[in-house]
């Protein structure tokens, strides 16, 4: 997870929308990536492969879409944090089934990427600024995919699903205001941040494994329902603060 000093700039913290449009803007003036065919190639045959399985084999179009984008990553490391997004569409997929045994591990499976991509990129490469936009566009679609899936599963209200949407779409919209009107935005990822995404992760997950196991998961799910929006207030705060302060100067290296 790595910070993006620009002068003068304004700072947007863990803006998917902002990143999004930083990444795109990057793509398009490199060339095809050797490990991001590579990559795209094994997450392509494991996830047709799966959604042969699973009886979803509208999934591949998006699967297709994904390693498409993936060819023209760079870095280990920016492959692994592209497998959220492939885990988008099984965790979309088992949430309007009611697999909820399966949702589980589609999440604990994201999460050890979340975890992964950062060891690697510091260990075997040098951190970039490109992969600090990925990573929150990654985490924004795996979230998406996975509150849409659930609730329109029925496992939890519809109401909360709108919250954990909005928790990376708000952010979003900001960073784009602060692009349509000329300034170039700061990405930085903040323990606030950092921390919802971890608490909605745990507690979605959570209640997914306890009702595929058939057991109750009343507490946990009224816990969600407060944790959830307050963990997303939290972060819009700390994203109106990080707006009203003046960019840090860029560290060296």
């Amino acid at each position: 997870m790595w910070r993006e000093s620009v002068p003068g700039s304004e700072a947007v913290y863990a803006a998917p929308g902002v990143a999004v449009a930083r990444c795109f803007s990057t793509l398009v003036s490199v060339r095809l990536e050797r490990t991001g065919v590579v990559a795209g190639v094994v997450y392509l045959v494991l996830g047709v492969g799966w959604a042969l399985v699973a009886g979803a084999p509208a999934a591949t179009a998006w699967l297709l879409a994904v390693a498409a984008c993936g060819a023209f990553i760079p870095g280990e490391a920016n492959q692994v944090s592209l497998a959220r997004a492939y885990l988008a569409a099984p965790a979309l997929v088992y949430g309007l089934i009611g697999n909820l045994g399966s949702v589980a591990v589609v999440v604990a499976v994201a999460g050890l990427t979340d975890l992964v991509d950062g060891t690697i990129a510091r260990r075997f490469a040098k951190p970039s600024n490109f992969g600090g936009g990925l990573d929150p566009v990654v985490d924004g679609l795996f979230m998406g995919a996975l509150s849409i899936g659930l609730a329109a599963g029925g496992v939890f209200p519809i109401w909360l699903a709108v919250v954990v949407i909005a928790r990376y779409l708000l952010p979003a919209l900001a960073g784009g205001l602060l692009l349509a009107t000329g300034r170039r935005p700061e990405l930085r990822h903040t323990l606030t941040g950092q921390v919802s995404t971890v608490l909605i992760l745990v507690l979605l997950g959570g209640v997914c494994l306890l009702r595929g196991l058939n057991q109750d998961a009343s507490g946990l799910m009224a816990g969600a329902e407060v944790v959830i929006p307050i963990a997303t207030v939290a972060t819009y705060v700390h994203l109106a603060l990080a707006l009203r302060r003046p960019a840090a100067v860029a560290e060296p290296g």
